[in-house]
């Protein structure tokens, strides 16, 4: 894939005006900033042991899906991502404004849907026993799987459903690529809003991490984190992501859009840069420091770091490398607390970089390593990482507004 940009020096600032946040942790903003401060964790690593996962808070569905047959036809995923887009709607106060909510765009990126796991199971068993008429599968899937687990495996269901609950009814775009699907819904939201081609656009995703079928998938590749749970820098030499079940949204607007309807931003977004390094030593670094280079002026003094690193080798290690070179910018990785969230890591960091402009303060460490350290001063830039565990690296530019 060819480096792609979007360098915010333009006329047009595009701002964060909504943030909608669902997780191991907790939801809403509060909620988050006081989980963070405290080093919280929820992590299990019995209940699809040998693999660690971050299983959902508790959350009640019916506030921001109040009927009981949208919640019925939606799979996890697309009811934690539903829900959050609708918390994302409500911090910007756009919640029930129809008007907007119209002609507001929606970026989505999405995983594969789920699956029906019993009549997978099902299936295989036959399939491993012989003696299987002509015909086998096809009559399976057709008789045993529900209608609605189809709708449920369309990865544009999310947006589907965000439509029908919440009213955003604006174009709709859902990119898939795991972590760099998350890159670049913000990327190309950001373009449109820079170019004039969009005022408003609603931004994120969700994942379910506790599926077996998942932790099956992943095992494939050896990435997934087993036996016990351990921070993001301290997995090394073997490594591995714990699958956490959560969902970020963002809404971001122009300057004129949200200061025409009197919103209070939480942060600019400056810039998005992207770029898919091949996975051979050296190169992920590589690549990070021309991202880094594109990103716009960064004030050392007042600024720091949030990585969705994911705890994978030997990618991570390489990210870490990136970091030293970077020391005197306080780093935050989110795969700690949250666990790895895929498709939303990313938008996952520009949301908690946002907050963490609009508070004033950078979130406490949670890193026994050191590699993480306090940081004093309120942030005035954050930049955001996002470093594939298997393709793809970001950054992104977040800023305060002066």
């Amino acid at each position: 894939m060819a480096e792609t940009q979007t360098d915010a020096t333009q006329a047009v600032e595009a701002w964060i005006t909504g943030i909608g946040l669902a997780s191991s942790l907790t939801e809403g903003l509060d909620a988050h900033w006081d989980a963070l401060n405290a080093g919280r964790v929820n992590v299990d690593a019995k209940s699809l042991a040998p693999y660690v996962v971050h299983p959902l808070a508790p959350i009640s569905f019916d506030q921001q899906i109040p009927k009981k047959g949208d919640q019925r036809q939606m799979e996890a995923w697309q009811r934690i991502g539903t829900y959050a887009a609708g918390l994302a709607l409500e911090s910007a106060g756009l919640k029930g404004n129809k008007d907007i909510l119209s002609k507001m765009d929606m970026i989505v990126a999405a995983g594969g849907g789920e699956r029906d796991l019993a009549v997978d199971s099902a299936i295989l068993n036959a399939e491993a026993q012989g003696n299987t008429p002509p015909g086998f599968l096809n009559e399976r899937l057709m008789n045993d799987l529900r209608p609605t687990l189809f709708l449920a495996q369309l990865s544009n269901l999310l947006a589907g459903n965000i439509a029908i609950v919440h009213g955003v009814t604006g174009s709709s775009r859902t990119f898939m690529g795991e972590e760099q699907a998350g890159i670049d819904a913000a990327r190309i939201a950001l373009a449109r809003i820079a170019a004039g081609q969009s005022d408003i656009a609603l931004i994120g995703a969700a994942q379910n991490g506790e599926r077996k079928d998942l932790l099956m998938l992943y095992e494939f590749g050896d990435f997934s984190l087993k036996d016990a749970y351990a921070p993001v820098w301290q997995r090394e030499p073997k490594g591995g992501f714990a699958l956490g079940s959560g969902s970020a949204f963002l809404v971001i607007e122009s300057r004129a859009h949200a200061e025409a309807r009197g919103a209070k931003p939480f942060a600019r977004l400056r810039s998005v840069v992207a770029d898919l390094a091949p996975r051979q030593p050296g190169a992920v670094a590589a690549t990070l420091d021309k991202l880094w280079s594109k990103l716009g002026p960064v004030d050392a003094g007042h600024a720091a770091i949030i990585t969705g690193a994911t705890g994978a080798e030997p990618v991570t290690a390489e990210e870490r490398a990136f970091l030293r070179e970077h020391a005197d910018l306080p780093v935050r990785a989110t795969g700690t607390s949250f666990g790895h969230i895929m498709e939303a890591q990313f938008p996952l960091g520009i949301a908690l970089a946002a907050l963490s402009i609009s508070r004033g303060a950078l979130f406490a460490p949670n890193d026994p390593t050191g590699l993480e350290r306090e940081m004093s001063s309120a942030p005035n830039q954050i930049v955001v990482i996002g470093t594939g565990h298997w393709r793809g690296e970001g950054m992104a530019l977040v800023e305060a507004i002066s």
